[in-house]
């Protein structure tokens, strides 16, 4: 079991790595393919919407059909994926692979890895480290979308630099990920059967269809809620934010890999920190008052005059933007039963999935008008979010809040 246990983490930092090792050159490979920022937008969105279409049905099939094997054919999909942006810029080949495969433009989880691998790690670890375990398997994963982040800029540089024309290098970086989906498949086959699902119990009765009996109305509500969050969260996807800062200021892609080396690492420092705040002033307290500074510092960025000004917000922002993220899945779980939790986790889970597809597209054609106009409509999208959540669950009390 603590062998499956550190193959998980392994496979997290590297398929996070890979994820960030692609997201600083995504935007640039595809302007230099010859995408306008509109049709950038729209396979960005596609993207999500297919990842969101296929997690459903890999996740939620996963514990019949076999966790391990889910896991794999997850690995094939990115493989397949890389392989065909290698091969080709023909958009249509391009969309279809970003739908179907497994690439990420915001340089986070996507597919259908996290939940199925916190259900191992829940059936692995007793309860009394589960959380731990999951603290830092978060912060595992943001290191080394930090690390990812740096490697993959600093490649594409130093591959400019020997004479290797800027689409070629980016090439290069895109075989990089697709060997990494070839290296998780073979690792995900090292997983025991200790990682699979038990056997379902014959005296199991489902309450619903979507596995949840009287949280179904705070579900719906929190679901609406971070659906919207995630929805504004589109507009500033990573890749987008590289391709902001190379035409705004010419940063290249070193530059690039260091800003979000430095952005992931406060990223994954701050998630831990929330721990602490939380049990001083409560769970949304913590996710609403640390949210809504960092969406105010988020909407500077494209205020300021030069690029070392513009830097330091976005620094600020990701040393407290995600504060709300434990806080927020915590909050989740304490305010249903704990029969409802794998339904209301895959629930919401979906919802931020969806808000987060729909406005890529958005953000593409709004570049075209006002090139920092993303910035400002994510932060102001996100700070509605924050006080209708403040409004309607600031009176909330919830045993883990004790």
């Amino acid at each position: 079991m603590v062998a499956d246990s550190v193959l998980l983490f392994a496979t997290r930092s590297l398929r996070l790595f890979g994820y960030g090792f692609l997201s600083v050159v995504l935007a640039l490979y595809l302007a230099e393919s010859g995408f306008s920022d509109v049709l950038m937008g729209a396979l960005f969105s596609l993207t999500l919407v297919g990842d969101a279409g296929v997690s459903l049905f890999l996740t939620t099939t996963a514990d019949r059909f076999g966790r391990k094997r889910t896991l794999i054919i997850g690995a094939i999909l990115m493989l397949i994926a890389g392989v065909v942006f290698i091969l080709t810029t023909n958009p249509l080949l391009l969309i279809i692979a970003a739908i179907v495969g497994v690439i990420s433009p915001s340089g986070n989880e996507i597919g259908p890895f996290l939940p199925v691998e916190q259900a191992m790690l829940s059936q692995l670890v007793s309860k009394e480290h589960r959380t731990g375990v999951f603290a830092w398997y978060n912060l595992t994963g943001s290191l080394s979308t930090a690390v990812g982040s740096l490697a993959g800029g600093f490649l594409a540089a130093l591959l400019q630099r020997h004479g290797v024309s800027p689409l070629e290098s980016y090439r290069v970086v895109l075989c990089g990920y697709a060997l990494i989906g070839g290296i998780l498949a073979l690792v995900f086959s090292g997983l025991s059967s200790a990682c699979e699902a038990p056997p379902p119990s014959t005296s199991s009765i489902p309450y619903s269809v979507v596995g949840l009996h009287k949280s179904r109305r705070v579900v719906v509500k929190l679901s609406l809620l971070f659906s919207l969050d995630a929805f504004a969260g589109g507009f500033v996807l990573q890749s987008f934010m590289a391709y902001w800062f190379h035409v705004r200021f010419g940063a290249d892609e070193a530059a690039l890999g260091s800003i979000f080396f430095g952005a992931n690492l406060l990223a994954g420092v701050s998630a831990l920190l929330a721990v602490p705040l939380a049990k001083r002033i409560g769970l949304i307290r913590t996710m609403v008052f640390t949210h809504l500074p960092s969406n105010i510092l988020l909407m500077l960025v494209p205020l300021m005059p030069n690029f070392g000004l513009a830097i330091t917000m976005l620094l600020l922002r990701f040393s407290i933007s995600q504060m709300d993220v434990p806080t927020r899945q915590a909050y989740t779980m304490a305010v249903v039963d704990p029969d409802e939790r794998s339904a209301a986790a895959g629930i919401t889970g979906i919802a931020r999935s969806i808000g987060a597809s729909l406005s890529p597209a958005a953000a593409g054609a709004l570049f075209s008008v006002f090139l920092g106009g993303p910035f400002i409509v994510a932060g102001g999208l996100k700070i509605i979010y924050d006080l209708i959540l403040y409004r309607n669950f600031k009176s909330a009390n919830v045993a883990d809040e004790a």
